[in-house]
């Protein structure tokens, strides 16, 4: 199967050394607290007076909102990022990539739920023809669960392969995080229950799918030659 190609806003690569990496840790740091604190995007003004940095120079680092909280949720969330499984089977593998990751979704709450106010707000403005800066783009989810899915490619057909995988980026993300916590009002460990619960339910869903294909196939009557 090959690998989707999902377009997303690209983080800025960090300078390695000198006054110029402490810089931009100065203006990531300090975004990331502004989060934390207020629950709101920063803008990259904001971000620049709070850490004594010239507009000008905050700029060179991170031209627009979108390519600043790129980088913070990639400082979040850089362990999911690189997620790579030893794991043969499937589920395993899913289930693995939840566990691993939902302490980081616990602890970085605030930098994601800003990242998806962010694409919220571009996703108003775009259509109303008022955005005036890069649109922020997500999508990293998809990547990193086609890893966690491999082990499925060619065990079951392609087309559940796809419903299995957008299936579950729904539930890969702050998205059960704001639905769960602030509709139902349940705590952390039940949201990553109901989170892996999900993701069980949909590969059972996805296998009994692909069994059920052959015998659906050939109960059909042959067409006439």
């Amino acid at each position: 199967m090959a690998t989707l190609k999902i377009k997303v806003t690209q983080a800025p690569q960090p300078p390695e050394r000198g006054v110029r990496a402490a810089t931009f840790r100065l203006l990531l740091d300090t975004a990331m607290a502004i989060i934390r604190e207020a629950g709101h995007v920063p803008s990259v003004p904001e971000v620049a007076a709070r850490s004594k940095v010239s507009r000008a120079t905050a700029y060179r680092y991170f031209p627009s909102r979108s390519v600043l909280i790129t980088a913070v949720i990639d400082r979040s969330l850089e362990p999911v990022r690189g997620f790579k499984s030893k794991a043969a089977d499937g589920r395993s593998r899913v289930r693995e990539l939840f566990e691993q990751t939902s302490p980081l979704f616990k602890q970085f709450e605030p930098q994601m739920r800003a990242a998806l106010q962010l694409a919220l707000e571009h996703w108003a403005l775009e259509r109303a023809g008022l955005l005036e800066e890069e649109t922020y783009r997500r999508g990293h989810r998809v990547r990193i669960l086609e890893h966690a899915l491999a082990p499925l490619v060619g065990q079951i057909p392609n087309a559940v392969h796809h419903k299995l995988h957008r299936a579950l980026s729904v539930i890969f993300g702050i998205e059960p995080w704001v639905v769960l916590k602030d509709i139902w009002g349940v705590n952390d460990r039940e949201v990553e229950r109901i989170a892996l619960w999900m993701a069980d339910a949909l590969i059972d869903a996805a296998l009994r799918e692909a069994h059920a294909a052959p015998a659906r196939a050939a109960a059909q009557p042959r067409r006439q030659r």
